[in-house]
């Protein structure tokens, strides 16, 4: 019976195939649709004729929203006056991008009503909208938790709900927002989950909330993964080098491929981190297989920290544990790009892909964006104080994880003992980090600013930039400039690439926006919440970071009227007056 169900839906090649209410068959004619993209063809059948949950494996712009839309109006029941479908999207634009969908789908539905709500705009007029009582919402997950907060909106009656590029709302940080909303739903009957790869944090909100799930995949080439947060650091050409060492520096447990475009350069840059103590190895065509083979057996058993590597050395990688992709020099071709990233982020597990360039070559990020349909994170080269930093929270954790052999102990104890018995514990650990950390602080205490000058950030960008302080940040689980981004502009209604040189830290973030919109972006966010957690943002004091690693002074509200952008100098300090 399953095999003739199977042959029933491939003969569904057609929109007139389907066995859809007569007002979406109107509608779907007026729009000109004729022949199903893969996804609609595999999903749309089912949906139609035995609702049940699903997911739905897809990247964007393979018509997802027609997948679900169809089905989901066709089960709507327009005399009825409560929300009956729900659907999840991950930003603003999405958002409106589906409403408009389901408008034109249900053109001829009389007394079909659909509405959405999200971020960055008035809530009174969403509100009055949710009063009109809308069958279908579609919604972003923070301002849904808001409506349901004020109690604008009921999700008791709701029967379907789709969860809409399901992996772009949890990498954005929304996995509690989805958990409370899920829950809020105890009449769902169905849930429906879109998502264009299947990690583990997709398949824990399926196994939690689904029952049992059929699910359907339409691959797409040339796309990159999703959990992977694409970065660029901008800075001198002469710097490149440096540049590469800041960073390897600010990821101490890395574990990952640098790309250089020529055979020659990968020698070069391999020999020269080796010299300054780097776990590393070139790999390039130029040499022979044996030699090559030992490298990768290194580089598998991880008694490397990274490989140096040109593209076609490179294609016999296949490792599932790499944490950073870096991109000494952007490839030639684009295209090239997505071979590159896709080494990272393998296995449903997330990862980094690191490109440094010059001002000149910002043109080509852009380039590489629209290719891949990803938005790239500009973020600023780490000063001295944040690598040591970084690596002192490293070693601390290594620390704490630490679990020594009980023959140590045993053989060991009443040496260590008898010799550091009369010293305080306090200025024993102050001396075993200073052993570990006293090279690095020594190499960062007169570190220069690496990133392009601020002249070459600021040409083209449409008027001056202004730094802000945020107070959330890695503890409170924004692990990313990207998850930074979204938690902004869901929150402000601005446009994502206002928002520029994005640095995360445990318990704050700094970022760049144009000088016009600050104080409208300060204001909004003085409004809102993180997590329980009030939010606070202000103009942040910039630091000297021409010629020294210093710290970062506390930030200081600096709004009276007018928004000021200072500039990029201030007060110098040395490490060793920090540690």
């Amino acid at each position: 019976m399953r095999l003739i169900y199977k042959k029933f839906l491939n003969l569904m090649t057609s929109f007139s195939s389907f066995p859809m209410r007569e007002e979406l068959m109107r509608a779907v004619a007026d729009l000109g649709f004729e022949t199903p993209t893969p996804i609609q063809q595999k999903v749309i059948p089912t949906l139609l004729s035995q609702p049940v949950d699903i997911i739905g494996l897809a990247q964007t712009g393979t018509g997802k929203t027609a997948a679900f839309g169809l089905p989901l109006l066709h089960h709507t029941d327009v005399a009825l006056k409560h929300v009956q479908a729900l659907v999840l999207s991950p930003t603003r634009e999405l958002c409106m991008q589906i409403q408009e969908e389901f408008k034109k789908y249900g053109a001829h539905m009389r007394g079909l009503r659909s509405t959405a709500v999200y971020g960055g705009v008035p809530i009174g007029g969403q509100i009055r909208e949710l009063k009109s009582n809308p069958q279908v919402v579609v919604a972003t997950p923070g301002r849904l938790i808001d409506l349901l907060e004020r109690k604008a909106i009921s999700l008791e009656q709701v029967q379907y709900v789709v969860l809409d590029e399901a992996d772009e709302m949890l990498n954005m940080g929304f996995r509690e927002d989805i958990d409370f909303i899920l829950k809020n739903t105890p009449a769902r009957e169905h849930t429906w989950l879109f998502s264009a790869t299947m990690s583990n944090e997709v398949r824990g909100i399926a196994k939690r909330f689904m029952k049992k799930w059929e699910e359907f995949s339409a691959g797409q080439a040339n796309v990159t993964n999703e959990n992977i947060d694409h970065q660029y650091f901008v800075t001198n050409h002469h710097n490149r080098f440096e540049t590469l060492q800041r960073l390897l520096d600010f990821a101490p447990g890395i574990y990952g491929i640098i790309f250089t475009r020529t055979k020659q350069d990968c020698q070069d840059v391999a020999e020269k981190l080796m010299r300054q103590g780097y776990h590393v190895s070139p790999l390039h065509g130029d040499m022979d297989q044996k030699m090559r083979s030992k490298v990768m057996e290194r580089f598998k058993n991880k008694s490397l920290q990274a490989i140096v590597a040109t593209d076609v050395a490179a294609r016999g990688i296949d490792v599932n544990d790499i944490t950073h992709v870096i991109n000494y020099e952007l490839p030639d071709d684009p295209e090239v790009y997505t071979h590159r990233s896709g080494r990272t982020a393998r296995a449903g597990k997330s990862g980094i892909c690191m490109s440094i360039v010059s001002p000149k070559e910002i043109s080509n990020i852009r380039q590489i964006e629209r290719l891949v349909k990803q938005r790239f994170n500009r973020s600023d080269i780490p000063d001295g104080a944040e690598v040591v930093r970084k690596r002192l929270f490293y070693y601390l954790e290594q620390i704490a994880e630490a679990n020594p052999q009980a023959d140590f102990a045993r053989v060991y104890q009443e040496t260590i003992h008898e010799r550091f018995e009369e010293m305080e514990k306090d200025e024993l650990i102050r001396r075993l980090i200073w052993l570990q950390l006293k090279d690095t602080i020594a190499s960062y205490e007169d570190a220069e600013d690496l990133n392009a000058s601020y002249e070459n950030r600021e040409r083209g960008r449409g008027g001056r930039s202004v730094r802000l302080f945020i107070n959330i940040g890695l503890k409170d689980g924004i692990n990313s400039a990207e998850k930074l981004i979204s938690f902004i502009t869901e929150s402000t209604d601005i446009e994502p690439g206002i928002i520029d040189r994005v640095t995360v830290r445990d318990l704050s973030s700094f970022f760049n926006v144009r000088s016009d919109a600050a104080e409208f972006i300060v204001q909004a966010m003085s409004q809102k919440k993180f997590k329980g957690r009030k939010v606070r943002m202000e103009e942040a004091e910039q630091r000297d970071r021409g010629r020294s690693g210093g710290y970062e002074k506390p930030p200081q509200k600096r709004f009276s009227g007018q928004f000021k952008r200072r500039d990029d100098k201030g007060g110098s300090q040395k490490f060793n007056k920090k540690y």
